[in-house]
């Protein structure tokens, strides 16, 4: 079921392809905010996920006439950022690197900070719990769990993304669940 938004994403690009490159800033507009908030789901990086969505915008731009009109755009989209995720995955497993992101520095504790309700600081434990849970599930898992819960697409969707069969990406939804669950069984256990 295509919505109006997405028939306007669809002539956006089809207006891209044909010269009209202003159109790609109103994309980025709309999907910039969607497309890295996925992204530093799946790297666990907000530095990496800025990186690989504009990375992504480029691909859009440069590929723009690959796009297939019957194709909805934010599949085309996600896909093209799944790929990249993947690849940054695979060169980040061949060249490691240590350093802190910012929002690591910003969770260093300091003399002068002002103490945090319990509350605050357990719901903050428990959403680090989450995403160290996500980040430990096998990548096509992983993809199809946050392509799913936090981008809301559907199994026809994220099997066009993934290149795979619905079926699939329902299987892979199961065990995802399966193995969060018993990755936040001791949290599970506290409520």
């Amino acid at each position: 079921m295509t919505t109006p938004e997405d028939d306007e994403d669809k002539h956006l690009l089809i207006a891209l392809a044909g010269g009209n490159d202003p159109a790609l800033n109103v994309l980025m507009r709309r999907w910039n905010a969607r497309l890295i908030a996925y992204l530093q789901r799946l790297s666990g990086s907000h530095t990496t996920a800025c990186d690989l969505a504009q990375e992504t915008f480029v691909r859009v731009y440069k590929h723009r006439q690959r796009y297939r009109p019957n194709q909805k755009f934010s599949t085309w989209l996600f896909a093209i950022a799944t790929n990249l995720a993947r690849n940054q995955l695979r060169w980040q497993k061949r060249h490691p690197v240590t350093l802190l992101e910012p929002s690591q520095i910003s969770d260093l504790p300091l003399k002068c900070e002002l103490p945090t309700p319990c509350h605050s600081l357990e719901q903050q434990e428990r959403a680090e719990a989450v995403r160290e849970a996500i980040l430990k599930l096998p990548q096509e898992q992983k993809e199809c769990l946050i392509l799913s819960t936090y981008e809301g697409l559907s199994h026809a969707e994220i099997a066009e993304i993934m290149n795979t069969t619905e079926k699939v990406v329902e299987m892979r939804l199961y065990h995802a669940r399966k193995q969060l669950k018993e990755l936040l069984l001791p949290w599970l256990k506290q409520e």
